[in-house]
């Protein structure tokens, strides 16, 4: 039987502005957990996850690190710009970056950040793109590092502070190189992840350095005609291994964010988990056909994006639609700095 069509409308709800969580709770694993493999869906605390899984599990997390990609500056004519730093090229000083400015600047342009360092505008990224090349004056990462701001998504409406720096950033954080955090491994914190063990339950990690296009809205009406972003990943051997073993054991692959998951389906794809680093521009829709992910730990995502299509793919359009509206009556926090929820793949 063919699967339903869907527009974007189709995921589009309706959130009262207060449930935008504006910082994170206290503590990470202090947030709630909505368990929503049951029906009626159980509203619990995140420090009770390891109560829901089995010894024998594997949970896969995303260790891609959140750089301070915002940086502020103007240019020689005198004009301000804003930089979000999208990618830095592996072993150069340029970077593709997105760039607001009241007239955007022309190749040979240069830009003078935090009255610090210059860039060189190279041009832009493809002809149809809108994104930007640059050429820094040192280091990618340390001028970031040392200069730039944590890219705090659109909607949170304050500017960063020194709890950001600590808080939009997963405890095991490893490998520099995204501009948004995966943010439903943003709950864990070394006693829960040592409850886990404990348990039983076994960790592996991927990464996939989230790009800022994950905050973009879908402009179209047909979902075929949306054109995703692109965003780097890696799978290793050691992971592909960790879940061919809890394949023979019985146990159930619980993938830690969309962005794991979007990685271990992209390793997937042509048939067969392979281990490797490539791109993937993977738009997961209902009707996808899972090959790996079992569960999904995942926070509450913005309506008509793609991360509603996708959570619809893996739990079930209607069991979505209900699971939100459950969160929103019993007033769950939404989004990056927001509560979460545990699904089963339907």
């Amino acid at each position: 039987m063919s699967a339903p069509s869907y527009t974007v409308a189709d995921f589009d709800f309706d959130l009262p502005q207060e449930l935008i969580a504006q910082h994170p709770a206290p503590e990470r694993s202090g947030s709630r957990l909505l368990d929503g493999r049951a029906v009626p869906p159980v509203d619990r605390v995140f420090r009770e996850l390891p109560d829901l899984l089995d010894a024998g599990d594997l949970l896969v997390f995303n260790n891609t690190k959140v750089i301070k990609a915002r940086l502020y500056g103007a240019k020689t004519s005198g004009g301000a710009v804003e930089a979000l730093v999208e990618r830095v090229l592996p072993g150069t000083q340029e970077v593709w970056a997105h760039l607001r400015a009241s007239k955007s600047p022309k190749p040979g342009a240069r830009v003078r950040f935090a009255q610090a360092f210059d860039a060189e505008v190279l041009g832009r990224c493809g002809p149809d793109s809108g994104l930007f090349h640059l050429r820094l004056s040192g280091d990618p990462f340390q001028l970031l590092e040392q200069h730039g701001h944590v890219p705090l998504p659109p909607y949170i409406t304050h500017a960063d502070e020194a709890d950001d720096v600590r808080r939009y950033q997963t405890v095991f954080a490893r490998e520099p190189g995204a501009v948004a955090a995966p943010t439903a491994a943003l709950h864990f914190d070394e006693a829960l992840l040592g409850q886990l063990s404990e348990r039983g339950v076994e960790q592996a990690h991927v990464t996939l350095h989230v790009g800022a296009g994950t905050f973009q809205p879908v402009r179209v009406e047909r979902l075929e005609e949306h054109k995703m972003h692109s965003e780097c990943f890696e799978v290793s051997q050691a992971t592909v291994d960790a879940i061919a073993a809890t394949r023979e054991r019985g146990g159930k692959v619980v993938a830690v964010g969309t962005t794991t998951l979007r990685a271990l389906e992209s390793a997937a794809r042509g048939g067969g988990l392979r281990a490797g680093a490539s791109e993937t521009d993977i738009f997961i829709t209902p009707g996808f056909e899972f090959q790996v992910v079992d569960r999904l730990v995942t926070n509450f995502h913005l309506p008509r994006s793609t991360l509603m299509m996708l959570v619809s793919a893996f739990a079930g359009y209607e069991r979505i639609r209900a699971l939100y509206d459950h969160a929103i009556a019993a007033r769950y926090r939404f989004f990056s700095y927001g509560d979460a929820m545990l699904l089963q793949r339907r």
